[in-house]
């Protein structure tokens, strides 16, 4: 066992041998990938901290965020929420540099998952990000919307054009909560989503097929040929599966398959073009 997948499962210790393999396997597939660098010469927008207190969704479990808000000021912003936030600030994206280049009036949300609870089904490990990001229903869009929103954008007006993006179990989350609450979220970007059975996401492509009371205007799906292939689905087939039942549905969307695994790094050198999709009229 290479010494990936042995960190693997020293973290998960209920993850079996062959899925850390897996796992390992896709972590580490390249791609001919490369994210934006930030411009010198571009007007930056203001990043600041915060933490979102305990509410009624999430009981006893605080949740960290960052806050990017457009140069320039402006009656009313276009939203974006992105889930696990760091990790699209960080190289694989730099996403705060994209929205620079973008020059798009918005504010966006880089928000983490709460840091306790209780891990994952069957591998075990720390954090509540599983609860929140793999769960179906209307929980995490509420809290979205209920107490995160209003907490940190106390005084921003905000326009009608509202995304959220999201990355693995996160890309489930966002297009599960867009699912949820399309009056509210009508853009969503998926990357490497999660569209299997962890706590019964698997369910949501059978749940679009089936509503034909709900829309959403745009959806970005992105995975790749070395997505994980673990005890919980296949992501490639689900991925697919659901840009089979966004068509079923008549629901704008575009599917990018790339040669890479479980990462960011395809997703992330997309999200400009991803971005400048989402928002065009």
């Amino acid at each position: 066992m290479n010494e990936v997948a042995a960190q693997l499962r020293q973290q998960l210790p209920g993850m079996s041998e062959q899925d850390a393999e897996r796992f390992a396997a896709s972590l580490l597939k390249p791609g001919p990938y490369t994210a934006l660098q930030a411009r010198e010469d571009l007007p930056r927008g203001l990043l600041t901290a915060g933490i979102c207190p305990p509410g009624q969704v999430y009981p006893g479990v605080p949740h960290r965020y960052q806050r990017y808000q457009s140069a320039g000021s402006h009656p009313a912003y276009a939203l974006l929420v992105f889930l696990d936030g760091e990790r699209y600030l960080g190289p694989e994206a730099n996403a705060a540099a994209v929205l620079d280049q973008l020059g798009l009036p918005c504010v966006a949300l880089f928000v983490e998952p709460g840091a306790e609870g209780p891990g994952l089904p069957i591998y075990g490990g720390p954090g509540n990000r599983s609860i929140e990001y793999d769960s179906p229903g209307g929980d995490y869009a509420r809290f979205l919307i209920e107490e995160l929103i209003p907490h940190a954008l106390e005084g921003i007006a905000l326009g009608p054009d509202r995304a959220i993006v999201g990355l693995s179990s996160g890309g489930h989350c966002a297009l599960n909560a867009a699912w949820e609450r399309p009056d509210f979220f009508n853009l969503v970007a998926s990357h490497c989503g999660s569209f299997v059975n962890i706590r019964g996401g698997h369910g949501l492509a059978s749940q679009i097929r089936r509503d034909g009371t709900r829309t959403l205007n745009k959806v970005l799906l992105q995975t790749g040929e070395h997505d994980l292939d673990i005890v919980f689905g296949h992501w490639p087939s689900a991925n697919r599966d659901m840009a089979a039942a966004l068509s079923y549905r008549g629901i704008p969307h575009r599917l990018v398959v790339g040669e890479g695994g479980h990462s960011l790094a395809h997703g992330g050198a997309l999200l400009p073009a991803t971005l400048r999709w989402l928002f065009e009229p």
